[in-house]
């Protein structure tokens, strides 16, 4: 079930409640009118690069929220989470504590960051995991920097070094991810992949990797040669930068 459909209970049945003046029923100020215009327009000449983070937060909630202002909401909203990104990524549970937010905000920045994250990984999915590193990294930093637990993805490989399959192997709290050496090789056996490439997020921002992230690694990698599995490498995802196991010699 997914994290929306869980908190769906959360939900109140007065959606989007933001206090403005009274309007005739279907009627929006001409002022809201005005301004949404123009912010389209700026957005639509100059791309993402010509507005900030709450101005293309607000851009989204024009769907939700169709007769209301809402720059407050994109306001409190950027202020409560830190930027756009953190904003897409807060849970439902998390995104209803914020007053104004109800089902159709929820529904909006959820369909935008499930778009992000299917036309990142479509940069990567059946392509030289080499010619395409950039790519990887990116999506990886989309689907898993501003998580708040641990998560744990295998990236399966084919002989030529094309990936096959990204999967989530674990999910954790907010400092620990149980791995299981065992399955991790066994599902590369399932999909007959030739090597794998780990990855898991800290959720604390800091990618330094623990002792008890090193053992686990060399575990995998233990297992892994054993059956002819090579393991390329062992990626964690801060907040904003990653680093690699091989980079820093760690293999």
């Amino acid at each position: 079930m997914s994290q929306f459909a869980e908190s769906r209970s959360l939900f109140s049945d007065h959606d989007d409640v933001i206090e403005v003046p009274t309007l005739p029923k279907g009627r929006t100020p001409s002022y809201m009118r005005d301004h949404r215009k123009r912010l389209r327009e700026r957005f639509m000449a100059g791309g993402a690069t010509a507005v900030p983070d709450y101005e293309l937060l607000e851009l989204v909630l024009f769907r939700a929220i169709p007769r209301q202002d809402v720059k407050p909401l994109a306001r409190d909203l950027i202020d409560r989470f830190g930027d756009f990104n953190r904003v897409l990524s807060a849970t439902a549970a998390q995104l209803l504590e914020c007053k104004g937010v109800g089902d159709a905000v929820i529904v909006e920045l959820k369909v935008v960051e499930a778009a992000a994250h299917r036309l990142a990984r479509a940069k990567v999915m059946q392509r030289h995991v080499v010619s395409s590193w950039d790519a990887l990294l990116s999506y990886c930093q989309t689907v898993m920097a501003h998580r708040d637990t641990e998560q744990f993805r295998i990236l399966y490989l084919d002989t030529k070094n094309v990936l096959i399959a990204d999967e989530e192997q674990a999910k954790g709290t907010l400092d620990h991810v149980p791995v299981y050496p065992r399955e991790v090789v066994k599902r590369a056996l399932e999909l007959n992949a030739a090597s794998i490439i780990l990855v898991h997020n800290h959720p604390s921002g800091d990618p330094t990797p623990s002792e008890a992230d090193i053992q686990m690694t060399d575990k995998i990698n233990e297992a892994a040669k054993a059956l002819n599995i090579t393991v390329h490498d062992h990626l964690i995802i801060g907040k904003s930068c990653e680093l690699s196991f091989r980079a820093e010699g760690l293999f």
